[in-house]
Parts: structure tokens; C-alpha cells; sequence
């Protein structure tokens, strides 16, 4: 590999998880590729992180972002970990197709991993060539930094490189590399992994490595360990409420895929709903729906679940104790995502006024709206954005209820439900003018839509054209106001573009 230094990008390295020692990682270099390309750069990210690269051309960018060259300071290692695979226990992943390049104190004094993905094989790779194809990179970043921009916590993209290499699937495909960036790449699969193989004091080290750069809330605590098992739960309650509230489907929730700083990781066969489903599943290998979108609640406590078990000596040296502990977290967790799901879903209905305000009775008005949607397979954030703009007072609302109306297919079912809605309504101590700019900051006219990203992926892969994946890139940055011209952004598919499976990249 060419390692030869360039001043104009800077990367102010502070890498720590490589100091866990050689049992949690494999030194590997990124392969480097033939004719890289780059597609897209996060210049504002970048700014965030501390790096330097204003005077860097777009030359000096890819052959940093495709792997054909190591920055300065760099410490590129594949990280080891288990994981439950569709319920299955897999004792060995790892990074198969990924490096991380190494870690950086934001500006923010948060600290993140910078994480090469599509850079060739690893240790990990089991047989795989380590490779990304092009789309999946696209898909990704499009996702991944509108979740961002909608509030999600997330892994984050910098940089998007063509490899000018194609990758072998069902078919040939161009080939490309994501740097993804986030707080933490330590998954619930990392604990399992050292715990599978009664590596108590790995388990220690990495609980202590976490807490030290993800949890600093918890040092001091009496008993740090048991501290951090309640804050990884709290974060994934919160997190889990957010993908709900959105109509996001993660598509391969296992353990290995669930991050333990609480942020999106993975973007495989993720999707947002068009038409709404309660048990709505996209990704092409969940054949029997484990990970369908009504079931991302109940496979995040599973998850956890096995988290507990695999940091369960840390939590009391008392192992009936331990156990009361972690089985005390785990049954507080679905009190606790249904708060904060219930907390979301009343600011995307306008209901913001809760004294004296049964929660019962607000989870039974958005619930039977769920319903209601279910049973006309209404678009989910056509229906929220639609309810946005109506007033309270039903007298002054045809137009803007016909909007709404428009996509039922029982319109009279939605007609009872506005009444109920509006009769709540009579709780809140605002106008409507209020109201509605308060719901528009939670409720998305755009979101990245499956064939828009379809759209996206085979203009580049097909056409080699980009500007398609530049212009969603660009609405979704805006994702809560209108942006005139752009009305084709917000609107379902057509039957010809629907998108009923999506994939993972491997």
C-alpha cells in the first residue's frame, strides 16, 4: 500500500479501542481499489470532526476514503465480534467487508470512529470478498444521513467512493466504499463475543472502554456496570420509539447489527413504509417476518436480553442478585419505550397539552389511528403530513379534510376519528397557527422513499449517472419544510415503482 503522507488532509487521530489489545481486533490494511472515484463528500461532517481538508482536492479525498492511501495517524484494524443471526448464535463475525480506520474527539467532545466499509477482505471475511457494491453505498448514505437530518440517532456518512471495480452478487456491480462515522462501533455481538468464550475480563475491559468513551454519565456510580446496562437500555427504548414514530423498518435487527451507544447502525434492507402494514417487512431474507416493523420493539428487549446475559457476572458478584438486577431492567424496558413512543406520537398528532390528559386514553386515539391506516393500507407520512394542516374546527376544514380523506379507503372511518381527534384537541392552549408549526417540526414531508432511492441506484449503476442520487441527497437535507419545485419528492410510488424488497449488500 502507498502510505505516503499529504499535508492538505489532516485527521487529528485519538485512537483508543486498538489499545484494548489484539484479542478484540485483527490489524489489517484497507485493499486498495483501481480507479476510485469520489461520489460524495461530507465537507459539514468533516468540520464536526476536526478534520482538516479545505485545501484538499477531491484526488487527495478518494485515495484516503477508498483505502488506497493511509492518513497519517491511522491505526486500520477489523474488530471482533459474536452475534445472533435471526435467533441463531454465530460465536465468530467480526468485520468482514469493513475496517476502522481509527477514532476522533469531535468538536463537540464526543469521541467517533471513522469506518471504512467495502474495503476488502478481513480476517472476518469467511470466505467473502470483502467488497461493497456500488448501490448499497448510495442507499446508505441517502438513509443514513437523513436519518440524521430527521433526528435519528445514527451512524453518519463522510465520504462515498466508486471503486471503479465491480463486485460479484447475482450479477456484476460497480463497486463502492462508505465512511460511516459514529459514536461507538461496539455492538451488543462484541460482549457476546468475548462472553462465549468465558472471557470475563475482555467483557470488563470493553464494558470499561464504553463507559469511558459513550458513557461518562455512569462513572462514579456505585455499581458503574449495572448503571450502564440501564442507560444502553434507555437509549434503545428511545431509539427504537423513533424508528416507530417514522414508519422506519430496520430489516436485520441482530444482535451484531445493534449498536450499544444506541445509534442506527447497518443500513442493509432498511425501508420507510409507503402504505402502511403493522407487520410491514421489506428485506428480502426475512422470509418469516421476525424483523418486521410491528416486531422491532419485542427483538430490541430480545436483544438486550442477551446483552444482560452477556455482561451479567459485571452486574453483582451474587449471581441470583445479578439476575434480579438485569431481569428488573429488562421488565422496566417496554414501560419505558412505550413512554417514549407515546411522548413522540402525541407531538406528530398535536397533542401537546397533557395535564390532566389521560396517557391511556391519548395511546387508544394514535393507536386506532394505526388501525385505521392498517385497514386502507393509507401512506404513513402522507396521513401524518396531511393532519398537519388541519384546523380544529371541523366547519372551516373540507378542503384540507379531503386531503386527508383522500387516503382512506373507508373515508367514513377516518371521518369518526377526526371528530375524536379534534374533541382532544379542545385540551391544547394554543391556536392552530401554534399547533401545526409545532407539528410540522416532527412530521416529514420527505423521506427517502424506496423507488426514489431505487431511482437513485440505477441511474448510477446503470448510467453512471449521479445527479439523481445528489438531487434526493439534497431535498432530504430539508426534510420537515416544502420545497417548491420539488413536490414529485413527496409523493407514493406508482404501482410500476414499487419496491418490495429491499437487500442487504453481502
Amino acid at each position: 500500500m502507498d502510505v505516503r503522507r499529504r499535508p492538505m488532509l489532516t485527521i487529528p487521530f485519538d485512537n483508543r479501542y486498538v489499545a484494548l489489545g489484539p484479542s478484540f481486533h485483527e490489524v489489517t490494511e484497507p485493499e486498495p481499489v483501481a480507479a476510485p472515484r469520489l461520489i460524495k463528500f461530507n465537507h459539514t461532517l468533516a468540520e464536526e470532526l476536526g478534520i482538516q481538508c479545505r485545501d484538499a482536492d477531491d484526488d487527495e479525498l478518494v485515495q484516503v476514503f477508498a483505502g488506497n492511501r493511509l492518513p497519517s495517524g491511522a491505526q486500520p484494524l477489523a474488530m471482533a465480534y459474536a452475534g445472533h443471526q435471526f435467533a441463531s448464535f454465530s460465536p465468530q463475525l467480526g468485520d468482514g467487508r469493513a475496517i476502522l480506520l481509527g477514532e476522533v474527539t469531535g468538536k463537540d467532545g464526543k469521541h467517533y470512529g471513522l469506518h471504512l466499509k467495502g474495503s476488502g477482505q478481513t480476517a472476518f471475511s469467511r470466505g467473502g470478498d470483502g467488497r461493497a457494491a456500488l448501490g448499497p453505498v448510495l442507499r446508505e448514505y441517502l438513509v443514513s444521513e437523513a436519518m440524521a437530518k430527521l433526528g435519528v440517532p445514527t451512524t453518519r456518512a463522510l465520504a462515498a467512493v466508486a471503486t471503479g471495480e465491480q463486485v460479484a452478487r447475482d450479477t456484476l456491480l460497480p463497486g463502492g466504499v462508505i465512511t460511516r462515522v459514529a459514536t461507538s462501533f461496539v455492538r451488543v455481538g462484541t460482549f457476546q463475543y468475548f462472553a462465549a468464550r468465558g472471557d470475563l475480563g475482555a467483557v470488563k475491559n470493553l464494558a470499561d472502554h464504553v463507559i469511558a468513551t459513550n458513557y461518562a454519565n455512569v462513572v462514579g456510580d456505585d455499581n458503574p456496570y449495572v448503571a450502564l446496562f440501564e442507560s444502553v437500555a434507555d437509549r434503545q427504548a428511545a431509539l427504537i420509539a423513533k424508528w416507530m414514530q417514522l414508519g422506519f423498518i430496520h430489516g436485520v435487527m441482530n444482535t451484531d447489527n445493534m449498536s450499544i451507544a444506541g445509534e442506527t447502525i447497518d443500513y442493509g434492507p432498511c425501508a420507510f413504509m409507503d402504505d402502511y402494514a403493522h407487520d410491514q417487512c421489506f428485506s428480502f431474507i426475512d422470509r418469516q417476518g421476525r424483523y418486521a416493523y410491528n416486531q422491532q420493539p419485542t427483538i430490541a428487549l430480545w436483544n438486550l436480553t442477551r446483552l444482560a446475559e452477556a455482561i451479567w457476572p459485571l452486574l453483582d458478584e451474587d449471581p441470583d442478585r445479578a439476575t434480579e438486577i438485569a431481569r428488573g431492567i429488562l421488565e422496566a424496558w417496554s414501560d419505558n419505550y412505550a413512554r417514549y413512543w407515546l411522548d413522540g406520537m402525541r407531538a406528530r398528532c398535536g397533542l401537546t397539552d397533557t395535564a390532566g390528559v389521560s396517557a391511556e386514553d391519548d395511546r387508544k386515539l394514535i393507536t386506532d389511528l394505526f388501525d385505521i391506516m392498517n385497514e386502507s393500507r393509507a401512506d404513513f407520512t402522507l396521513t401524518f403530513d396531511a393532519l398537519t394542516q388541519l384546523p380544529a374546527a371541523p366547519l372551516k376544514s373540507v378542503d384540507q379534510d379531503n386531503i386527508l380523506r383522500a387516503l382512506f379507503n373507508n373515508p367514513a372511518s377516518i371521518d369518526a376519528w377526526l371528530q375524536r381527534w379534534r374533541q382532544r384537541l379542545q385540551r391544547e392552549q394554543g391556536d392552530d397557527a401554534q399547533r401545526q408549526s409545532a407539528m410540522r417540526a416532527v412530521n416529514p414531508v420527505y423521506i427517502p422513499r424506496n423507488h426514489q432511492i431505487e431511482a437513485a441506484i440505477r441511474a448510477a449503476e446503470d448510467e453512471d449517472d449521479f445527479s439523481v442520487f445528489d438531487a434526493l441527497h439534497d431535498v432530504l437535507q430539508n426534510p420537515f419544510e416544502r420545497q417548491p419545485g420539488r413536490e414529485h419528492y413527496e409523493t407514493p410510488p406508482v404501482p410500476r415503482e414499487v419496491v418490495t424488497h429491499t437487500f442487504c449488500g453481502t
